[in-house]
This record gives structure tokens, C-alpha cells and sequence, in this order.
């Protein structure tokens, strides 16, 4: 007989979540080491407890709950994503990939399956970056792309530090959180207690957060690799000046300047084709009086593609731009492009054969925390369709039946990971 995994508590679970820095139209504000984070994570230890599996919490606050495989000294076997949500978000967002892991690992207790590998359900923080930019941040540290000083030192918009907001919810913890001294920790152990030495594979469940499996009617798609994503701090400086008295040739208006810069941003992406993207995220004026000129113009761009090659020509398009009017641009963030690990999205393919579910290999529009976990570990995705593609939105909404297929792709490729050949 097949495993299945439990749909009435999957989604008990997803909508017990979801209570915790609820909304008023249906999304939550969760944001990472807030009050409501706090909560959301309390939540999640208790579960993991209640079903007799330890809990680690590691020094970016990222929570790992272990369930021991019969072969200990084996590498072990990740799955999971965040809790962590936007402003407004949806109530899936993250949550789906840490919650459905949970589901998957109580499945396997339940039903005695025996697993050589230890399996680790696992919920990162900040994956958002929300409130604490640059996003993915806590996997970043473990995949080596940002130092552990680096991860705990990010500031809101109130200058509160990630480490000290980590402390007050009482989740810094002590497991050490980069790649490198995580393995000479488990190394330490191993030889005092036979514990393992590695990992296998990590494999998260999301939302695809686009239209793609929704519009082609398909059930799973199977995540082969994450487009490139870069970000841009942008500023253009004028001279703030009355709105009365100046006339319009005399005036040096940094919001005329981006008037004219914003269709050329968005004519560099149409060039780059169809898999480039283009955002203008945030515009802010300052010093934002309806009757002054600006004294300067604040934006952000963000700009996505699969090809390396392709984002490093928009990049360089938009600098030029950006030169051509005298703007200053900053990149603060950059994500290459990465393809995810043959083996682990085999796995994936063959569940989706194996259950009949209508599939497709994609690649992933959004960065996610198996960007980073994928330096170092052989990792792949899951993705199932999302409402109409909105995400970051309260009005995110994913069926049960898609989240119960999702999970049960989860399920066999935990369970045939777990007991691979070494």
C-alpha cells in the first residue's frame, strides 16, 4: 500500500499557522524575530516535541527538528523552507514547505518506515528578508554566500539588529550555522556518539508563487533550478525647490528624470526576452510635500533571468543608464543563477510518474532558500500551483487537493532519500 499523508492535519495544521499574526482579509504579518515569529516558531517546537523529535536551533535562529534514521553515521536528509511571511502576505508562503516536512516525517513514524538516513525538518530564517534585507539571509550564512557577522548584524527600518531581535524572542541559538563549522561540529559529535557527519539532500515544497501550473493545468512542477536576481538601491538628486514660483524650464525635478528612466528599464527586459524580469519595487520622493519639488528621488529595481549571461547584459544596460542622468545606482544583492541537483529532482520526476500527477520541470521565478542551501547540499523543488499566481499578497491561495499532491511528492522523495545507496 502507498503512503499517504494526512490531509485533515496537514491543513489543521497550515490554518492553525495561519491564526498567528492573522490579517483581516485572510493573509498574516509575520515577519522574521517579531513578536508573532515568535509564536509561529513556539508553534512549530511544540509539534516537532510532541512526536518525540529533538529540536536544534542554530546561531541564525534557522530551527532543525530531527528524526534519527537507523544508520546515523549516514549523511542525513533535509526538507523544509520558512515561517516567516511579507508585510501582507499569504498564508502559504514558506509555511507549506516547513509544515508538509512535518507531515511527512510524522507519516513515516507513524507507519514504522524504516530509513537508514536521519531526516531533519528544517525552518530558516528570514527567508523574507522583509524585514531584515537582503532576503534568504539565515540559509545565505549556511550556504557560505554571508558571513555569520554579516546575517546578525541586518537592521529594520528601525534599527534593531536580526542577533539582538533573535535573542529577545529567545531563538539564537547555539548550533554553529555556516556549512563549514556545522561539518567539523558534526565530525566532533560523530566520533563521540556515531552521529553524522553530513547532509544528503535537501528538498522544499513551495507555492510557485506564478501562473505557469495553474494556466497549463498541471499538478506538480518539478523545480530544476532558480533564474538570477539582482538588486538595486537607486537615487536620483535634484534641487528641492517651491512648486509655485519655479518655473518648469528652470527646474531640476529628479521625478522628470525617472520619468524618463522607467521605460528604459523596462525596455531592457523586453530585449533580454521573454524569461527576463523587470520591478520597480519601491518609489519614495523626499521630502514628500505635495507643493515642493523633490530635492531627490529614492527606487529600487530588481532584475531576474535564468542565463547568467543575459542578467549580467541587463545589468550592465542599467548602469548605463543610470550613468546617462547622473543616478546613483547601488547593487546590494546578487543571486546568481543555479541548477538544482540531478539525482535530487529525479527523485521528484519519479514520485509524478509514479502517482500520475500532470507534471513539468521549471525553473523557479522567485529565490528561495534552496538557492543557498544548494552550495552546499544536492538540492531540488517542488512547486505547486497558486491561485491565479499571486503571492505576497493576502489573497494567496493554494486548493488542498494541490497542497495534499504536493506533500505526497514530498513524501516519496524524503522516504527514497532517506534510504538511497551511499
Amino acid at each position: 500500500m502507498e503512503l499517504m499523508v494526512n490531509r485533515e492535519r496537514l491543513m489543521g495544521r497550515m490554518m492553525e499557522m495561519a491564526q498567528l499574526g492573522a490579517l483581516p482579509n485572510g493573509g498574516v504579518k509575520r515577519l522574521a524575530a517579531s513578536d508573532e515569529d515568535k509564536l509561529g516558531r513556539d508553534l512549530f517546537v511544540k509539534w516537532c516535541a510532541e512526536l518525540g523529535f529533538s529540536v536544534h536551533i542554530d546561531e541564525m535562529g534557522s530551527i532543525f527538528a530531527r528524526k534519527e534514521g537507523t544508520r546515523p553515521d549516514l549523511p542525513a536528509v533535509m526538507a523544509g523552507s520558512h515561517l516567516d511571511s511579507q508585510p501582507s502576505g499569504g498564508k502559504y508562503d514558506g509555511v507549506l514547505g516547513v509544515l508538509a516536512a512535518l507531515e511527512v516525517v510524522q507519516v513515516i513514524k507513524e507507519n514504522n518506515i524504516e530509513h537508514e538516513r536521519t531526516i531533519y525538518i528544517v525552518s530558516w530564517t528570514n527567508e523574507e528578508g522583509a524585514r531584515f534585507a537582503p532576503a534568504m539571509v539565515a540559509s545565505g550564512v549556511f550556504g557560505g554566500a554571508f558571513t555569520l557577522e554579516y546575517g546578525l548584524s541586518r537592521t529594520d527600518a528601525a534599527g534593531l539588529k536580526l542577533g539582538e531581535e533573535l535573542k529577545r524572542i529567545g531563538y539564537k541559538g547555539t548550533l554553529p550555522a555556516d556549512y563549514g563549522r556545522r561539518m567539523k561540529y558534526l565530525k566532533a559529535k560523530q566520533s563521540e556518539n556515531g552521529g553524522f557527519s553530513s547532509y544528503k539532500a535537501y528538498v522544499e515544497l513551495h507555492i510557485e508563487q506564478g501562473p505557469i501550473l495553474e494556466s497549463a493545468r498541471e499538478t506538480v512542477g518539478v523545480v530544476t533550478g532558480v533564474q538570477g536576481i539582482r538588486w538595486y538601491d537607486i537615487e536620483i538628486v535634484g534641487s528641492e525647490t517651491h512648486a509655485g514660483p519655479s518655473p518648469m524650464n528652470m527646474r531640476n525635478d529628479p521625478v522628470r528624470k525617472l520619468g524618463d528612466l522607467i521605460p528604459e528599464i523596462y525596455a531592457l527586459a523586453k530585449a533580454a526576452g521573454a524569461d527576463a524580469r523587470a520591478t520597480i519595487g519601491e518609489l519614495h520622493a523626499f521630502p514628500g510635500s505635495r507643493n515642493t519639488v523633490p530635492g531627490n528621488v529614492r527606487f529600487t529595481v530588481d532584475l531576474r533571468h535564468p542565463d547568467d549571461k543575459s542578467l549580467e547584459s541587463m545589468h550592465n544596460m542599467l548602469t548605463r543608464l543610470c550613468e546617462r542622468i547622473g543616478a546613483d545606482c547601488n547593487e546590494i544583492w546578487y543571486s546568481p543563477p543555479v541548477r538544482f541537483d540531478f539525482g535530487c529532482v529525479e527523485a521528484l520526476a519519479k514520485s509524478c510518474k509514479k502517482r500520475g500527477f500532470p507534471s513539468r520541470k521549471m525553473v523557479s521565478g522567485a529565490g528561495h532558500d534552496a538557492v543557498y542551501v544548494s552550495k552546499v547540499i544536492p538540492t531540488a523543488m517542488i512547486f505547486i500551483p497558486c491561485r491565479d499566481g499571486i503571492s505576497h499578497n493576502e489573497a494567496e491561495h493554494a486548493e488542498p487537493d494541490d497542497i495534499v499532491n504536493g506533500a505526497t511528492v514530498l513524501l516519496d522523495a524524503v522516504c527514497d532519500l532517506a534510504n538511497a545507496e551511499i
